[in-house]
């Protein structure tokens, strides 16, 4: 009433002004009639009392749908909010078993590598074995061997089966590298795979923990916030068929690279035991050589020693042979000197009695045949000492020959047998 009848003009939806009211425009108009009729008093009445109860019901009206709306909606949220664990929840065991599947083909591959590993350091013990003690020792054989001397440094089959050892030797390595480059490559892929799982199951454990932690949450606690973003709260772009096809290609992968590295163990194995069957082989038919070399030389030996020890015995013979030839040669002189005395006194003879008589041809045929006799002795003196200067000759080559076959024995039975007593190729 008091602006009605001041006419003060308010802009509506614009705040009040609290200037003071000189500053204000002021609209005199005149005032109306206070007095109502009746009958406008009871309308007036009557529109407020319907005003009321149409308030009031459409108040009820708004109360009872607010009361419908809010248990509707905390019934819809406590649905939503147990649908939403019921899945978590089946997502996490979900999660879980694959989980456990991704676990068990871990723990394979934790188990192979072990075993292959074990296999790698037999293969690594057998080739260092081969390197550093059969090889060297084949090698060392055939260095040694070179230092026969004479008609023995002959390339026997010793030699031939030194040299096939050796051959096996690095032929059994050849094939022991290439196996370890592929027990090496295996490990690797296996160890490859292992990171991979290793990556998934964290991934799959902090999908879990997170899982696990939301379903911990109440509405009702102090740590929840609202997002008001604008980009999509639920990044997820994956769908469960690529997630599920995603873990199987990892199961899948494990069990493939564990059952292709089983063979291999078995290859080893059987390389390993075919390796050292071939070693061993070689082994027994070098050392029945080198047998049958030493008794070989050592028969030769023997018969050297006896040869040497008869040629001995004939030089003894032969020189007391020249002795006796000479003294023949000393006696024989005098049995000339008496001949040519003899014959020299009867030419002495005068007149008719230098006569051809029987005694003078006697003692000119003794003559001769004591010439011849010692012609036949000079002769046989020569042939006598050149003998004995080949039996000394032969016996200086036989004393050569005994020092050769000695040193051969030596080579092959003491130092080459020795040598090869060390070697062993035992299962590795």
């Amino acid at each position: 009433m008091g602006e009605a009848q001041f006419g003060v003009r308010h802009v509506i939806g614009a705040p009040v002004a609290t200037t003071r009211f000189a500053e204000q425009a002021i609209v005199c108009l005149p005032p109306r009639s206070a007095k109502f009729t009746l009958a406008e008093w009871r309308l007036s009445n009557d529109q407020r009392c319907r005003n009321s109860e149409d308030q009031q019901q459409l108040a009820d009206r708004v109360i009872g749908e607010c009361k419908r709306i809010r248990d509707e909606t905390d019934e819809r949220s406590d649905i939503m909010k147990a649908t939403s664990d019921h899945r978590i929840e089946e997502r996490i065991g979900n999660i879980a078993f694959n989980k456990n599947e991704l676990e068990i083909q871990r723990k394979e591959i934790c188990l192979e590598l072990e075993a292959l590993n074990m296999y790698k350091v037999r293969l690594q013990d057998c080739l260092a074995s081969l390197q550093a003690n059969a090889l060297t020792i084949c090698r060392k054989c055939l260095m040694l061997r070179d230092g026969r001397l004479g008609i023995d440094l002959v390339v026997d089959e010793v030699e031939h089966a030194l040299q096939q050892e050796v051959n096996t030797i690095l032929g059994g390595q050849s094939l022991l590298t290439r196996v370890l480059e592929q027990l090496n490559e295996q490990m690797r892929r296996l160890r490859s795979t292992r990171y991979l799982l290793d990556r998934d199951l964290q991934y799959k454990q902090a999908a879990i923990d997170i899982d696990k932690g939301n379903l911990s949450l109440k509405h009702t606690d102090l740590c929840l916030s609202i997002y008001e973003g604008y980009a999509n709260l639920d990044p997820a772009n994956i769908s469960a068929d690529e997630y599920n096809a995603y873990s199987a290609k990892n199961i899948q992968l494990a069990a493939r690279e564990v059952t292709s590295a089983r063979p291999i163990r078995i290859y080893v194995d059987t390389l390993l035991k075919q390796v050292i069957d071939d070693l061993w082989a070689a082994y027994r038919k070098c050392n029945h050589e080198f047998q049958e070399r030493i008794e070989d030389t050592k028969r030769a030996k023997a018969k050297l020693e006896d040869m040497h020890r008869e040629t001995t015995q004939k030089i003894a013979d032969m020189q007391n042979n020249i002795l006796m030839l000479q003294k023949a040669l000393a006696d024989k002189e005098g049995h000339v000197a008496l001949a040519h005395t003899r014959l020299g006194r009867r030419a002495q003879r005068v007149g008719a009695e230098l006569v051809r008589d029987p005694g003078g041809q006697a003692l000119f045929y003794e003559c001769e045949m004591l010439r011849y006799s010692t012609e036949q002795l000079q002769q046989m003196l020569h042939e006598a000492t050149s003998s004995l200067r080949y039996l000394l000759q032969t016996q200086i080559q036989l004393e050569e020959d005994i020092n050769v076959k000695m040193n051969t024995l030596k080579i092959d039975e003491v130092d080459c047998m020795t040598l090869r007593e060390t070697m062993d190729y035992h299962a590795y």
